[in-house]
Parts: C-alpha cells; structure tokens; sequence
C-alpha cells in the first residue's frame, strides 16, 4: 500500500542530499543510490506495523526522487524551478517533451516577464540630503574682538548650507521611463529649488537617449538631450546637449564623452565640455576586486587640475575600503583620505579628511542607507592646523568604535536573534516532522548498520565510533551560546560501503536520518571514526564534500 505524500513534503525535500549525489550525477550513479536506499526502506522488510508505516512513507519519498531525477524532462524542470515548478499549471514548462535546453530558453522568457512586469511595479526613489555645518569657530576664535558678548565663551557651531534632492523613475514599457526629480538648496539664507522631468527610451541593445525639461526659480527653463551609444564591444560614447533659458539670454552647453575598455578592469574616458566651464579632461579608471584607482588630468575654465586617488578593498564581512587622494590645480592642493565600512545589511558608514590650501581642513560624513544618501561635510577651520587634522582624523575613529561596540554590534546581534526566533517559529512544524522521520528513518537503519559493522569488523575496515551534526561553540568568546547537535553515528555508518564515506557537496540535513537542529545558524559536521584500527576525526562544513578515510584525518597518540 502506498501513502500519498504532501505537497508540502515535496516541497521541503532536496532530491540530490536525500539520495546523496552530486547535481551532476550520471544515471548509473542515481540508479545505484536509489536501489540502495529501496533495500534500506522497502516495507516488506519490516514487521513492527509502526516501522512498517514509517518505511512505506520514506520509500515512497526515495522513489518520487528517483523518479524525477531520472528522467531528463522532469529533472530540467526541477534544477530550474524546483519541486513546485513539477506540478505548476498553466506555465508553459509543462509540456513535458522539451529538450532540457528547450525548457531552459522557456524559463529564460518566462524570467524575463516576470522582471518586466516588477519593473512596471518599481519607482526606484534615490535621495540625498547634504547639510554644510561651519564648525570653524572650535579652532578659528576671535576672543580679543567678542571677549564681552554674551555667550561667546562657548563655540558657535551652525548650519550654513542644507540641499535636498529626491528623484522616482517609472517604468512605462519594457523600454521606455520617466524620471521625475527635484532638488532644494539653501546657504546662508539665501535658497531655491528646480524640478526636472526626463523621458528615456533604449533603442535598442546598444543604445538609449533621453529627453528632459527642467524649471527653477534661480535659473530659468532647461530643455537637454541626452545619447548614449555602445560604437564597438569596448567603446562607447555619451552625448549631453542642454538650452539654459535665463534673464541673461540663452546658454547652450554640450559635453560629449568617449570611453573605451583598456583591459578587463580599465576604462579610459575622454571628456570635452563646452558652454558653461568650458574644459576638457581626461582619465584612466581601474577597478579590481581588491582596489581601485583613478588618474585623471582636465584643462578648463575656471578650473584645471590633475588627480590621483586610490582605494583599497578589503576582503572582509564589512566590506571596509580605505581610500586618498591628492588633487592640485589652479584652485590649490587638497588631499584627502578617509574610509567606509559596512555597518548593517543596507547601510554603509563613511568618513574623509580634507585638508587643502587655501580651504583648510573639513571633515566629511557620509551615510549610505539603501538608496538614500546623507551628507555632512563639516568645515573646521580656514588654516592648516595640526589639531585640527589630528581630532578630524582621531575624533570619527573613536566614535565609531564606541558606536560599534555600544549600539551597532549589540543592534545587529538582536536583530539575527529576532530573524532566527522568526525563522524557528515559522519552521517549527516542519523541523518536528523532519525529526520524527529521522528517528524513524534510525530505526529502520539499525539492522543493515550491524551487519556493516560485523562486515567493516571482519576487515578492519571503517568504523562510525561517533558523529555529531549541528552547531559547536569552540569559541571562548561565545561560550555564553548553546550547543544545538544531534547524534547521527547511526545515519553514517550506514553510508559506508567497501570501507568509504563519500558524502556530496551538499547541506547534510537532508541526508537519510539527519534533521537540521538549528534552522538558520552555522552547521558542522563531525566525526570520529576507525580505520585499520586506529582512530581519525574530522570536522566538515555544512556543505562541504567529505570522503573518508584520509591519512590527514588521523589522530597522532605519539606521547
């Protein structure tokens, strides 16, 4: 008699962990696991009604696998959309004579509508607030002059300057989106704010342009045209020609610039301005995994300059950069170095030092909030001085490790906590069954895993002393934290065969006899077996491969 099983069991099952074989596995290589896993369940093996039943519901599982594994139609259709994509109607998959290839474009086109559609649904806001705070009265004090003013014994420390701007796209086509944006400045009293809408089209693959009509009370109406075009696979040239419509008369402007591909990582731009700042530049880019540098050099009025700044990216959880850079021209010399690092999922902390003649020093905060961006560039003081430098430079260091330490680490710690609490509450159903049919699946394993044992035995052959699967604190530091594993010597030992272990790049939860002891949290294996005699241990990621026995795997006794 065979149980019908639930959508949602089908649902929660990895075919390739519950057989234990690679994604790639040949026919030969499911055929083989599946047959071994049928003389393990099949339920004519078993008397006890209970472990009876529990077979029956295992190898109708190990079947449904096997079977849509070892078809080429059906296992297309799983690789690209999983179990539910099996018996999903109306979807165009279901014919089930396509050629794996044929269902891969499908799923491709089916993609690609559905990105469509979320496009038509996206408004993609960005955002910046910039606040200019003039701090300069901490180092640059008159107290000669204001020495009888009242409250002058304090610094005076005041906002000067705030702009605003936010900007929506909404997508109207697949190939066409208007862009709605407007900003609003004020500095030392003194203020105004303009709006601008833009229409862009792509033309095609290797192309867009885009129209757009702007309005403010400090400058009249702007009508520009933007192009964009790709002229070869490793060039391409953007075109921007704007109208300013002022009291003063018409201000044509156009800026063209030409880029092109050095190598894999480098891009040179050649930039030509005219009309308003008239100036030509030119530069070379070169972004890495680990840094990314910049030269560039521009001949223009008011300004020419030449600039060198690097970056270096860390490798790190944080995604910390370290970044300087040196700028000299007409205006003067400014050089700059700071650095930014990842304090949550969507947020990223930064901080520059500037320090510049004839500007002076500032320092400049910047928070990245998903696509918002906040800006606080602080001027500090109109000389070159070495305190001011020095609590520029030291100031944002300590109090970004005292915030890390008091509010963003403690933050982020409960925050996961809660996620996991979330994730355990909404698994919970689910992670009680995968138990009960682990100790089930146990159960049934006890009499093929003895007569492994007396065969491995007989041999001196692989021997399962003990393993352990789930969550280990080896750490000092979170001794505080509980170990979540469970036992699985049983499972193991039998998956042994000819004196091997060979388990598959793949999570071990889903392995015959193993549950997931702690849904959401980082998961080892390990184990501690026999071989010829003498003992080994090793501990594996989740879902690293494993094949054992290996000499490195062995327990030195030496003294």
């Amino acid at each position: 008699m065979a149980t019908a099983l639930s959508e949602e069991e089908l649902d929660n099952e990895d075919y390739y962990s519950l057989l234990n074989v690679r994604r790639e596995a040949s026919s030969e290589e499911l055929k083989a696991a599946y047959r071994r896993l049928c003389m393990l369940y099949h339920p004519d093996k078993h008397r006890d009604p209970e472990l009876k039943l529990q077979a029956e519901r295992l190898f109708n599982l190990v079947h449904q696998a096997y079977e849509v594994l070892s078809d080429p139609q059906t296992r297309a259709i799983y690789d690209i959309y999983g179990k539910r994509g099996l018996e999903m109607e109306g979807w165009e998959v279901v014919e089930r004579r396509r050629t794996p290839a044929e269902i891969r474009e499908e799923f491709e086109r089916l993609q690609r509508e559905r990105e469509e559609r979320r496009l038509q649904q996206r408004t993609n806001p960005k955002g910046t607030i910039s606040v200019g705070i003039d701090a300069t009265d901490l180092f640059d004090r008159y107290e000669e002059e204001y020495e009888d003013v009242s409250g002058s014994g304090f610094p005076q420390i005041e906002i000067n300057k705030m702009h605003i701007s936010q900007s929506i796209e909404a997508p109207l086509t697949a190939s066409d989106t208007a862009i709605l944006s407007g900003s609003l400045s004020t500095q030392n009293g003194n203020g105004g704010g303009s709006i601008n809408f833009a229409l862009r089209r792509v033309t095609s693959a290797k192309g867009w342009g885009e129209l757009e009509f702007g309005a403010g009370d400090l400058q009249g109406p702007l009508f520009g045209l933007k192009l964009f075009r790709n002229l070869t696979p490793r060039c391409f040239v953007t075109t921007n020609c704007a109208l300013q419509f002022s009291s003063r008369g018409i201000r044509p402007g156009l800026t063209t610039v030409l880029a092109r591909n050095l190598d894999k990582n480098t891009v040179g731009y050649l930039q030509w301005r005219w009309g308003i700042q008239s100036a030509m530049n030119t530069s070379i880019v070169r972004d890495t995994k680990t840094s990314h540098f910049t030269v560039a050099l521009q001949l223009g009025i008011p300004h020419s300059f030449a600039l060198i700044s690097y970056q270096h990216k860390f490798q790190d959880d944080d995604q910390t950069r370290v970044k300087g850079s040196l700028k000299a021209g007409f205006f003067g010399t400014v050089v700059e170095y700071g650095a930014e690092r990842k304090i949550s999922r969507h947020s990223v902390l930064g901080a520059a030092v500037s320090v510049g003649v004839p500007q002076g020093v500032s320092l400049k905060v910047k928070l990245n909030r998903a696509s918002q961006t906040y800006f606080f560039p602080i001027h500090l003081t109109d000389q070159l001085l070495p305190s001011a430098v020095f609590y520029a430079t030291v100031g944002p260091l300590v109090a970004y490790f005292a915030m890390h330490r008091l509010i963003i680490k403690p933050y982020l710690r409960a925050q996961k906590e809660k996620e996991l609490e979330k994730q355990r509450e909404s698994t919970a159903t689910d992670i009680l069954q995968k138990k009960q049919e682990a100790e089930a699946a146990v159960r049934l394993m006890q009499e093929s895993v003895r007569r492994i044992i007396e065969a491995e035995e007989s041999r001196m052959g692989l021997i399962i002393v003990n393993a352990w699967y789930g969550k280990f604190v080896n750490d000092k530091s979170r001794k505080s934290e509980k170990v979540k594993v469970i036992d699985v010597t049983v499972p193991l030992q039998c998956l042994v065969k000819d004196s091997k272990l060979i388990l598959t790049e793949a999570s071990k939860a889903g392995l015959p006899g193993f549950y997931d002891p702690c849904v959401g949290e980082e998961k080892n294996l390990k184990v501690l077996y026999q071989f010829r005699g003498v003992l080994h241990q090793v501990m594996a990621l989740d879902s690293e491969a494993l094949r054992i026995p290996k000499q490195s795997h062995r327990i030195d006794t030496d003294g």
